[in-house]
């Protein structure tokens, strides 16, 4: 059910509401209190573009150990094999519950279809037509509507985790514990308590210039992670997607990795399959592969890269396949004013997937007691250097399952608390606040700007240092706008309010996405100069090899990047 009136306290509280944040929602224990925050609707979510599908090794030539290899395979050397075996051996189980729950995949007569992408040695990905994400999100909220011990939060905005003080007296004392979130929330910032919060609010691609993300996705939940020092991993790690839609005026639409694997080309303007240069495997190469061989292809043919592509030749699959299996495809390239049926589709590679995110276990947990990451904000281990097609959404499904075994610790419930709340308002002059907003909205269009130029496809260290300086100064400079000097002043005993401020819900959200933009940019610049190697989704021009002795993962703690082995 949604919720108007907000509560000051949940046992749990989920941050997110794409197929994570849903299923996580879901399978939280029914006595437990759940709210379920998303700052849009329950419907708009990355999860809800996914076209592809969701992998499983259910047919009869398969199994979960192909699985298993085929994903260490695409992740370059950085998968940790406990966790992609867990991933892999839950998936069976995992999908009989989505079916369970009303998702209409698509089928063979009475068997579930199957169909190949890339990096997979056999046809594992089901799908509902080419809207799979838009199936499962739609049947997850329809079963979350139903449950009354789940409440919706929408328009709401998380800003910070509410850590427990930290002890004084005894250095030797357990890390702080999460006990809720500052949330903005109806004109308010006010402080929300909860015996286990978990971050599930998906990537960060809106960092890039050029992302098939949609606009919610800016990195919010490791931002606001990492400023409460949870320790974060392999966020140099970006899955560039090789076939976006690219025509000026247009959306980067994704055109799902299953056209290339039911029989799609990618050619160059003379025709060629060009993609046959750089990997034996072609089209069906790993997606750092192609994303590459795209880039590289046009810089040795293209004069002017802004808005270069190559193309993406549909003809060769049946028609009548085409739309049977991507109609939604069809229809977008068709208001684009493109007819897939005679003429290519013009693509280029675009930001897709953060491998990195906030270091999770198979419990979901964090460093932080009471803190849980699930889903493409968290790092399980399982996509390494470079995420296996359509493993995403089983992540999502596979991990929030854990948290039906949730252990934690009840709400405090001290009505002295409530009791010592003071009310701040947000005061000042129209003149002001123009300028603060007008600084916000440059820095806003300025920063995906400088991640795509600086740590895209391929980066160098010099503009990787340059880059890091720039941030750096657009950080303090946001720091010293006067709203940033209110909010980071208020403490979980104050209630925050904005009177006689226009928009405030936009200006606010506008405010906070901006600054986990500028810390999401700085991990990536910071983290990307810090692998001396090329691996994966990470493409170093001035190391352009993979170097044994970076098999290791990035661990970042605070302002502190180091090594940690891989898991066998």
């Amino acid at each position: 059910m949604y919720q108007t009136n907000l509560p000051s306290q949940f046992d749990v509280l989920v941050v997110g509401a794409g197929a994570a944040g849903l299923y996580t929602a879901l399978c939280l224990p029914n006595n437990l209190q759940v709210g379920l925050i998303t700052k849009e609707t329950v419907s708009l979510s990355a999860s809800d573009w996914a076209q592809g599908g969701i992998a499983a090794a259910i047919a009869p030539g398969d199994s979960s150990k192909m699985h298993v290899e085929d994903t260490m395979l695409a992740g370059a050397g950085l998968c940790d094999r406990p966790a992609v075996e867990f991933l892999a051996q839950e998936a069976s189980e995992c999908i009989q519950s989505l079916v369970s729950l009303g998702v209409a995949f698509d089928r063979h007569g009475k068997d579930l279809a199957l169909t190949l992408e890339a990096a997979h040695s056999r046809n594992r990905v089901l799908h509902a037509a080419d809207t799979t994400g838009k199936e499962v999100i739609t049947t997850l909220t329809n079963q979350v509507l139903r449950r009354q011990n789940i409440q919706i939060i929408q328009k709401a905005l998380a800003l910070s985790l509410w850590l427990e003080p930290e002890t004084e007296q005894d250095t030797t004392a357990a890390p702080p514990r999460c006990q809720g979130i500052s949330l903005f929330y109806q004109g308010q910032v006010r402080w929300i308590k909860a015996g286990a919060v978990v971050l599930a609010t998906g990537g960060g691609g809106q960092v890039f210039a050029q992302t098939t993300n949609p606009a919610i996705s800016t990195g919010d939940g490791v931002a606001i992670a990492w400023r409460a020092g949870a320790i974060l991993r392999d966020l140099e790690f970006v899955q560039f997607h090789p076939t976006a839609l690219t025509k000026a005026g247009a959306d980067h639409f994704l055109i799902s990795e299953a056209v290339r694997g039911e029989g799609a080309h990618l050619i160059d303007n003379e025709g060629r399959r060009f993609t046959f240069d750089y990997h034996p495997a072609g089209e069906l190469a790993p997606r750092d592969v192609v994303s590459r061989a795209i880039f590289s292809h046009l810089q040795s043919t293209s004069v002017d890269l802004s808005n270069a592509h190559v193309w993406l030749d549909m003809r060769p699959i049946p028609a009548q396949k085409i739309h049977q299996r991507f109609p939604n495809i069809v229809k977008v390239c068709k208001h684009w004013g493109i007819d897939v049926f005679s003429e290519p589709i013009p693509v280029a590679p675009a930001a897709h997937y953060w491998m990195g995110g906030i270091v999770a276990d198979l419990k979901n947990s964090t460093n932080i007691p009471g803190l849980y990451a699930v889903g493409e904000t968290a790092s399980t281990g399982v996509h390494g250097a470079n995420r296996l097609a359509s493993n995403s959404l089983l992540e999502c499904i596979v991990f929030g399952a854990q948290l039906q075994r949730l252990e934690m610790q009840s709400v405090s419930t001290e009505s002295s608390e409530i009791s010592e709340i003071t009310f701040r308002e947000f005061k000042t002059d129209a003149e002001q606040w123009n300028i603060q907003q007008t600084q916000l909205e440059v820095l806003r269009q300025k920063i995906p700007s400088l991640v795509w130029q600086s740590a895209g496809i391929c980066r160098e260290e010099s503009s990787l240092l340059a880059a890091i300086a720039t941030v750096e100064s657009w950080q303090q400079n946001f720091a010293a706008l006067p709203i940033s000097q209110f909010l980071f002043s208020l403490n979980p005993k104050e209630l925050a309010s904005f009177n006689d401020i226009a928009d405030i819900e936009r200006q606010l959200r506008l405010w906070a996405e901006t600054r986990n933009l500028l810390d999401v940019a700085y991990l990536i610049f910071k983290s990307a100069a810090f692998r001396t190697e090329s691996r994966g989704g990470h493409y170093r021009q001035d190391y352009s090899q993979s170097d044994p002795r970076w098999q290791v993962h990035t661990l970042v703690e605070k302002n502190d990047w180091r090594k940690s082995p891989v898991q066998d």
